[in-house]
């Protein structure tokens, strides 16, 4: 890797951010975290189409957050490093405890607004 200055960093930095933004993309990141996954497979585990997901998965490729290996007629995904579960997770750590957001399976249930009495 060439030697980067602090303003090419940041723009790698940004890159990765960019990538990550996308609500599908950090689905199939977690779809890689346990290991290597075929388009089709990725597909199938979050609800979108093949093409839908290829879009995706070349997004992460050409940020280099993803590889693929062919294997017969299939290619495989995988993620370059653990570090980057490592990072979408710690951004979830961040905004459970600073910004006060849960995941919706834990979000306290509002009580009921109290009933207007009719006129």
């Amino acid at each position: 890797m060439a030697h980067l200055d602090a303003a090419g960093i940041n723009e790698l930095h940004a890159r990765v951010c960019k990538a990550i933004a996308d609500p599908n993309r950090l689905l199939i990141i977690n779809e890689l975290r346990d290991g290597p996954m075929s388009v089709g497979e990725i597909a199938e585990a979050l609800g979108i189409s093949q093409p839908n997901a290829s879009r995706h998965l070349a997004v992460l490729r050409d940020r280099g957050i993803v590889t693929t290996q062919r294997v017969g007629s299939s290619v495989y995904y995988a993620l370059t490093s653990q570090k980057i579960v490592q990072a979408v997770d710690l951004l979830g750590d961040f905004m459970a405890e600073e910004l006060g957001w849960r995941p919706p399976s834990v979000q306290t249930v509002a009580a009921p607004a109290a009933e207007v009495p009719a006129r």
